[in-house]
């Protein structure tokens, strides 16, 4: 199983990542919530270890993005908050587990067992922006509860943009997540299906980044 830890004290992230690597994991660290974002957004992971005290960025800013976004990758909180206000701050925000600094690793390891065994990490399978919905599972798009008919290609895009509200995702993103187009992406088809993408989402609702990629809007300015 792979886990990410999100911890800037650089002895306890280091004794975490050798501690669960050890006892089988496959263990990934970083410092900060935003390269941590970066990442779970690329890559896959099947556990999340994460402190709320952060630079910049704190641990609930993380949570609550990604619970936005519609992960429900298990998250367990490790820090030193040890208060009940602080505790159920975290579980509201979407923890599925808190633990208080210092702890031992050998309950840390079998409580990332546990929410493991629950089942959890794959994708909600609706995602949301604004008014516009995604069903990943039944594959319906719907606007201002309207439904819309999409191409395949036009909804494999969307899944890609409306996991990224309000962000740019890159063309290199696009490129590794629809590799079965093969090589339409670096062809002017692409833009073509943004463009029809627009006609039935409105023309504000998908902004081109030049030279970048493209970007989902929640809340188009009227």
């Amino acid at each position: 199983m792979r886990v990410l830890i999100v911890e800037d004290d650089p002895l306890l992230g280091a004794g975490l990542a050798t501690g669960l690597g050890q006892d089988g994991f496959v263990a990934d660290w970083l410092t900060a919530a935003e390269p941590a974002l970066h990442a779970l957004r690329l890559e896959h992971f099947d556990l999340l270890v994460l402190d709320l005290g952060l630079p910049g960025r704190d641990g609930l800013w993380l949570l609550r993005e990604l619970r936005r976004e519609g992960s429900t990758l298990p998250v367990l909180i490790l820090t030193a908050r040890d208060g009940v206000a602080e505790k159920v701050d975290g579980l509201n925000a979407g923890a599925d587990d808190y633990m208080i600094k210092p702890c031992d690793l050998d309950e840390l390891s079998a409580r990332l067992r546990a929410l493991a065994r629950r089942g959890c990490g794959q994708p909600a399978p609706l995602r949301r922006a604004g008014d516009l919905t995604l069903d990943t599972v039944a594959h319906v798009v719907t606007l201002g509860g309207e439904a819309l008919t999409l191409s395949p290609r036009e909804f494999d895009l969307l899944e890609i943009l409306i996991a990224h509200p309000d962000r740019l995702v890159l063309r290199t993103q696009l490129a590794a997540s629809t590799q079965g187009w093969q090589g339409e992406v670096e062809s002017n088809s692409l833009e073509v299906h943004i463009h029809n993408l627009r006609r039935k989402l409105g023309k504000r609702r998908v902004l081109t980044i030049r030279g970048f990629g493209y970007q989902l809007v929640s809340e188009p300015a009227l």
